[in-house]
């Protein structure tokens, strides 16, 4: 019976920490598609994706290499960080579910004045110049600008902003889940024997 839990708690353990590499590799590889074929031109944007996704990565490596040899050290110093990554996801995912539209829009107008590189990404995308007015004497992207058909962005923004916070904030509630249960497992399995190991030994 040991035996079996120890096997299916290492089994368990390492399918969480693959589909995390899964993850992670996929949130790389979509952030750089974005740069590379010019859907997202600012770096800060690109640049966050993939900081997040490699530590995703490197803590889900650490992971599954603890787990596949029952590493205690390894698999201590994740257990912690897995638990600090899901408070801090808990809330910002809470946060998105219950931000209000007076907020959000506060938050828009915030990130717009921050970057003129995702201005000039949603123009483009969104057909739209300036966020609360179009200046008529300023540059914007938008194909609309030219004949003066330009609507502001700042509706066109909200109407997608709600949709894609509660979005964001049900798939991070979604993974913060799947994280207590990584520490869960990892706690469980940390402070089990390995049958192969000598019973003596001190694990």
């Amino acid at each position: 019976m040991g035996c079996a839990g120890f096997t299916c708690s290492k089994h368990s353990l390492c399918a969480l920490n693959i589909l995390y590499v899964m993850v992670s590799l996929l949130m790389i590889g979509i952030a750089a598609w974005g740069k590379w074929f010019g859907l997202v031109s600012s770096f800060q944007v690109v640049g966050g994706v993939i900081g997040v996704g490699v530590f995703l990565f490197f803590v889900a490596l650490a992971g599954l290499i603890g787990a596949m040899k029952h590493h205690q050290v390894l698999l201590f110093f994740y257990m912690i960080i897995l638990f600090m990554v899901f408070i801090v996801q808990f809330s910002v995912s809470s946060a998105c579910l219950a931000i209000n539209r007076e907020q959000q829009d506060q938050l828009l107008e915030v990130g717009w004045n921050n970057s003129k590189s995702t201005q000039r990404d949603v123009e483009k995308s969104l057909n739209c110049c300036g966020f609360k007015q179009v200046d008529r004497n300023g540059t914007c992207d938008a194909a609309c600008f030219p004949n003066h058909s330009c609507e502001p962005c700042a509706d066109k923004i909200q109407q997608h902003a709600g949709d894609v916070l509660r979005f964001v904030g049900g798939i991070g509630l979604f993974f913060s889940f799947t994280e207590i249960l990584g520490v869960w497992l990892t706690y469980r399995y940390r402070n089990q024997k390995d049958p192969r190991a000598n019973p003596s030994a001190f694990l």
